[in-house]
């Protein structure tokens, strides 16, 4: 059984930062792609950026240059620095991960339980 957990998220002045954890336990064995999403209310879950087992990130046109990802390998833990926050950066945050659980087993894809980020304008 894996596990997501995040952590991090609160309450921001807008222009704020925050910085979002999300580490997996249970077993595995191996990660690959580390990402996050997001979804505000009423609003579908979009792509905010990923980073690949070797460290390439990809972001999202609308967080480019403000937030940035990064992982630990040894903690199977995913980062999300967010910088310059926005009031339309507020949504529910959560991490995607790709994984193998096993040598033998295909990888599999599993979400967070979510961690809000409220921005105060």
């Amino acid at each position: 059984q894996v596990q997501l957990v995040e952590s991090g998220g609160g309450l921001v002045e807008a222009g704020g930062s925050l910085r979002l954890s999300c580490a997996a336990s249970g077993r595995i064995f191996s990660i690959n792609v580390m990402g996050w999403y997001r979804q505000a209310p009423g609003k579908e879950r979009e792509f905010v950026g990923l980073i690949s087992s070797g460290g390439i990130t990809n972001y999202a046109d609308s967080v480019k240059g403000r937030f940035t990802i990064s992982r630990d390998n040894a903690k199977y833990t995913v980062y999300l620095q967010m910088n310059s926050l926005k009031p339309e950066d507020a949504a529910v945050y959560y991490c995607n991960v790709n994984l193998r659980e096993s040598h033998l087993s295909q990888s599999r894809t599993y979400w967070g339980q979510g961690t809000q980020v409220t921005v105060s304008s």
